[in-house]
């Protein structure tokens, strides 16, 4: 069995968050997005986050916030780790890290080679790296749109920070995803779901047995 530490994304109810954690999940995600249909209240955030289990890692999604969000957000949410889902550049996460104190997670979306270039600068200010499928053009969620980009892209590589593989990740394809990649986290939303936004909790502990099988062979 594979050693693949997975995160669940954007839940919304308590039982959620227990399930996850039932189902050996390592992170659950809470999104603070109001285009999201994923998204949480600062209220309903902090109901969720004393919900958590001991040893499960609390995470907030934001999409290029100000200080006074994160200031509402860190101030009644109990949290390990702030991950930033926009435009921010290695300068704001720096500030972000030093303002709050807690480890943050920098996503990076990936369509093409140039795009996973776009990393590096962030591998030695981020604690981790979130290696995702970039939105569509026409999108308005930076993540959680349940596209996959091409794993060979990053088949091979490595980088200083420890980094997490998402973007349309489901019980079906993770082992292949991980096999190709070499991917030792994994983080998924929709790849649970019954319908945007709306976990489908039979699905959890499926998921994280595919990502921590032992991957099939290449084709």
């Amino acid at each position: 069995m594979a050693d693949v530490r997975v995160k669940i994304c954007g839940l919304k109810r308590p039982e959620e968050v227990i399930a996850a954690a039932e189902a050996g999940a390592a992170y659950c995600g809470f999104v603070f997005f109001p285009k999201s249909p994923r998204n949480v209240t600062i209220e309903q955030a902090a109901e969720l986050a004393l919900a958590a289990p001991i040893g499960l890692a609390k995470v907030a999604l934001v999409v290029d916030p100000d200080d006074a969000l994160l200031d509402q957000i860190t101030a009644k949410v109990p949290l390990d780790m702030i991950q930033l889902h926009g435009k921010e550049t290695p300068e704001r996460v720096r500030q972000v890290k030093s303002r709050y104190g807690l480890p943050v997670m920098k996503a990076v979306g990936i369509a093409s080679a140039e795009d996973v270039e776009k990393l590096d600068p962030y591998e030695d200010v981020a604690d981790q790296i979130l290696v995702d499928a970039k939105k569509p053009k026409d999108g308005e969620l930076p993540g959680g749109n349940g596209l996959a980009f091409d794993w060979r892209l990053i088949a091979g590589r490595a980088w200083r920070a420890p980094w997490m593989l998402a973007g349309g990740l489901t019980p079906e394809n993770v082992a292949q995803a991980v096999a190709l990649t070499g991917a030792r986290q994994v983080d998924l939303s929709s790849g649970v779901e019954s319908a945007p936004g709306v976990k489908d909790i039979s699905k959890f502990a499926p998921f994280i047995r595919a990502a921590q099988a032992d991957a099939p062979p290449r084709l």
